[in-house]
């Protein structure tokens, strides 16, 4: 496309691009007010959707873009490991990763049987059901050949349904009852938010290079990602964090990279699938339930606190509801943050070798 068409292609969107985030931003709002995970992501996902299917939409997101999205939200999860959150777990760390493992095992495997549904493949459904690290799968998904229109409906869906049942759980189950508020595991507000635009800087700097010498699947994330995660553990973050605004506009491209896509007929298929994508997430809860019970056994947490450390999904919904409970949240939250880096590392080579065998889509 030459420079004049390419000129006149934008005068003629720009219009779009400004309603996509006006309403999106309005969206977030109401969103967030309502107790919705995530809900840049949901409100990109869903005003993406529906000015794509009233042909309001611009055509897609640019892949620098949704590159810089992945970056960001990668250095978002990277920062989860820290050295007393991680180390709450080093004496038990056996038991630990092999729960991490059957749980990574028992969502994939639900994944698998999603994909027998006419119109999912093996890979989307395996990427759909697999629990942890929700808006880095739904990242991350296009590039290893799924359909992130449905791994991030059905995803999100998972993380709706844990947070709104886990409370409820965890009081009528294991009996939980609210305590005093605490800090939580961080303890403080942490340093101001420029610290943490800096260490996002240095990471996504030396991650994206770094992802494309080596390269790994899915680099634009896991590259920022593995930095975050080694200036964590030696303290050199010093508790920093992403800034919440970044953060909410790295959300929404990736809400805009799987809304922007929809039309009639990929709506017709997320309908069609939802009835068995909601029993296998029921399922997928109920098994990883059990699991956290076995964590409980092997390593003298309370079952209360095993539940919410194998809950697949929703870390921050575990966070609140840990702290209100009073149990060891540290103990939980390392469990929870080592879930979905090992999910996040683990997924785009399970995924390629299912590609391989099973078939991949051709997203369209």
């Amino acid at each position: 496309m030459t420079a004049p068409a390419t000129a006149a292609g934008w005068r003629l969107s720009w219009w779009r691009w400004v309603l996509l985030a006006a309403v999106t931003a309005g969206a977030s709002v109401v969103l967030d007010r309502a107790g919705v995970p995530s809900p840049a992501l949901f409100a990109g996902l869903l005003i993406g959707t529906v000015l794509a299917l009233a042909g309001l939409a611009p055509r897609r997101v640019a892949r620098p873009v949704t590159s810089g999205a992945q970056a960001v939200v990668g250095v978002v999860i990277g920062v989860l490991a820290r050295p007393d959150t991680l180390g709450a777990v080093a004496a038990q760390a056996v038991p630990v990763l092999l729960i991490s493992l059957a749980t990574l095992v028992v969502s994939m495997a639900a994944g698998l049987l999603m994909g027998l549904q006419r119109g999912v493949t093996p890979l989307t459904g395996m990427l759909a059901q697999t629990a942890g690290g929700a808006s880095g799968l739904v990242a991350i998904t296009r590039e290893l050949g799924g359909d992130e229109r449905l791994v991030a409906v059905i995803q999100y869906l998972r993380v709706g349904l844990v947070t709104a049942t886990m409370p409820l759980v965890a009081a009528l189950v294991f009996g939980a009852h609210t305590a005093p508020a605490t800090t939580g595991p961080a303890g403080g507000a942490g340093p101001a938010w420029w610290v943490g635009l800096a260490v996002t800087a240095v990471c996504v700097g030396i991650g994206l290079p770094l992802a494309r010498l080596t390269r790994v699947p899915a680099g634009a994330l896991l590259g920022p990602m593995a930095v975050a995660v080694a200036l964590g553990l030696t303290g050199w973050t010093d508790g920093a964090s992403v800034p919440g605004l970044l953060v909410d506009v790295a959300y929404a491209v990736i809400g805009w990279q799987a809304g922007l896509r929809f039309t009639r007929p990929a709506l017709a298929t997320v309908a069609r699938v939802l009835p068995l994508a909601t029993a296998l997430i029921l399922a997928v809860v109920a098994l990883c339930a059990g699991l956290g019970l076995l964590l409980s056994a092997l390593t003298g947490m309370t079952p209360l606190e095993g539940y919410l450390a194998t809950t697949p999904g929703g870390i921050y919904a575990v966070l609140a509801t840990a702290i209100s409970s009073g149990v060891d949240v540290t103990s939980v939250v390392a469990v929870q943050v080592l879930r979905v880096i090992l999910m996040l590392v683990v997924s785009p080579y399970v995924a390629r070798l299912v590609g391989r065998r099973l078939g991949a889509d051709v997203p369209g």
